[in-house]
């Protein structure tokens, strides 16, 4: 089961994030506090901590034929943010495959519809490549994204009722944390 490595909606171009655009993510949103507030990962304080995700970005899509996408406007070619998926583990009798998703987009560009956009790209590639049920993880104050699993038809899975980390809230604090899934 592997990705396209490239998805193409009406306004917009994913692609896997390569070591040449370390810098423009982590000015565009990942150095951002703001953008990463609600994130599960930590605001990064270095372009290196960037050189990171990309190293962990190309590892993950070589061992799962899927992870992390940059999206950028079809038009100018600007980085708005990232999405991608990530195989979740399954029991070996089970025949189902089931992903994660998720999205960031940089402050600039909030509130244009390109989160539903890239999120509804991102099921139609699972729907291509066999996954059968798409998750992701929210927290209930993030209202913005609840809006946005909500606009593509995801449904909030009420006995997932497990705390995690936000580690750009408060640090070493588990909070809860909503789990949203649909069927691809």
């Amino acid at each position: 089961m592997t990705a396209p490595t490239r998805v193409e909606t009406a306004r917009l171009v994913m692609s896997v994030p390569q070591p040449t655009e370390a810098a423009e993510i982590f000015e565009r949103y990942a150095g951002d506090p703001e953008v990463t507030r609600f994130l599960g990962w930590p605001t990064h304080q270095t372009v290196a901590d960037t050189e990171g995700f990309i190293s962990f970005s190309m590892s993950q899509w070589e061992r799962e034929g899927m992870g992390p996408y940059l999206i950028r406007s079809r038009d100018s070619g600007l980085l708005l943010g990232s999405t991608g998926l990530g195989l979740m583990p399954t029991e070996k009798s089970d025949k189902t495959y089931r992903a994660m998703t998720g999205y960031v987009l940089a402050v600039d560009v909030w509130g244009q519809g390109y989160a539903t956009e890239a999120l509804g790209a991102m099921v139609d590639v699972a729907r291509t490549i066999g996954i059968t049920s798409l998750s992701a993880l929210c927290h209930p104050q993030h209202e913005a994204s609840i809006r946005v699993l909500d606009k593509c038809e995801f449904a909030r899975d009420l006995r997932w009722t497990r705390p995690i980390v936000f580690p750009n809230l408060l640090a070493g604090v588990p909070e809860e944390v909503w789990c949203f899934t649909r069927a691809c």
